[in-house]
């Protein structure tokens, strides 16, 4: 088998933080989902069906709530610290497209939310 690329992927993980602007949404929060897929060499893992040959969800999943733990203004800078904390936790990755929802953004509008997308290639 060739493998020319291959991922792993959190898709809509939920969260209930304090990221925002105005002093409301520091205090009562806001509902906000985490969409995730990172670039990662799965050949091993294929071959070896041993969880330690392979990028961990349940460990980039723990690395992502911390970092959403963490109040912020800006959902820019939080997805900048999620990115720069999974490049510095597996240096195997080779990609990462992130997009983190603001659910309920206070802006008067009747809408799914406000996102901030980041897509990089190592």
């Amino acid at each position: 088998m060739r493998i020319t690329s291959s991922y792993i992927c959190l898709k809509g993980v939920r969260f209930h933080a304090f990221h925002g602007v105005l002093p409301q949404e520091r205090t009562v929060g806001n509902d906000f989902m985490v969409d995730l897929r990172i670039g990662y060499p799965l050949e091993q893992a294929i071959a070896s069906d041993e969880v330690t040959d392979t990028l961990n969800y349940a460990t980039v999943y723990e690395t992502v709530k911390r970092e959403m733990s963490i109040p912020s203004q800006l959902i820019e800078q939080v997805a900048g610290r999620i990115i720069k904390a999974l490049e510095q936790a597996f240096p195997a990755i080779t990609s990462i497209d992130l997009e983190v929802t603001k659910k309920n953004p206070p802006m008067g509008a009747d809408c799914m939310g406000a996102s901030v997308e980041i897509h990089l290639n190592i």
